[in-house]
């Protein structure tokens, strides 16, 4: 895994706080490459340049034995945009938010920092099943409009994208990075463990 210089205007959050119920037991804390999801992801974020590493862990507090600062969801009930928004608001001045969904194993590092080199509001990934939203870089410029659809609640995670400029990567750029249908192939059951 090649590793990029820590970027301090990058900071990186991972996706951690769903319920899990198909698989049964918290994807987070399934192994994976001598760590398990969790320390996957938060490795590979910080491989790709983020300096520092957040986890959205829903709303009530989880996995703080990671030692790494938690973030709650901006509004309950509200799913992953509750989150987006949290990490958003919890950005520092001049960070963007790389996001990463800590059930998506085969996303490179590679592809997480190629994305921050992209110009805009939002860069989001399109792969073979539409946008990759937990998947992404986000400007501090996405929280207002963000904020705005939620108390008109639209918990959609493209909701906000008319009001922002929005970057979406597809089946060719992401190729270089590996088959755009397995980058994005998430663990969300049992059968799925590949």
């Amino acid at each position: 895994m090649v590793v990029q210089a820590p970027n301090p205007a990058l900071a990186g959050f991972v996706f951690c706080g769903g319920r899990s119920r198909r698989m049964g037991r918290d994807k987070a804390l399934l192994p994976f490459g001598g760590t398990d999801l969790l320390g996957h992801a938060v490795e590979r974020l910080r491989a790709a340049g983020a300096a520092r590493v957040s986890l959205l862990c829903g709303e009530t507090p989880r996995h703080a034995e990671r030692g790494l600062p938690l973030v709650l969801d901006a509004v309950a009930g509200a799913g992953p945009v509750g989150g987006l928004l949290a990490a958003l608001r919890a950005l520092e001045a001049g960070e963007r938010a790389l996001v990463l969904a800590v059930d998506v194993p085969h996303v490179p590092a590679g592809l997480l920092a190629a994305l921050d080199e992209l110009a805009g509001d939002a860069v989001v990934p399109e792969g073979p099943a539409g946008p990759e939203p937990l998947v992404a870089v986000y400007a501090a410029a996405c929280a207002g409009p963000l904020a705005r659809r939620l108390e008109r609640g639209e918990a959609r995670m493209t909701a906000f994208w008319p009001e922002v400029a929005v970057v979406r990567p597809g089946r060719e750029w992401l190729a270089r990075f590996g088959e755009p249908g397995r980058l994005f192939a998430n663990w969300n059951a049992p059968e799925d463990l590949t």
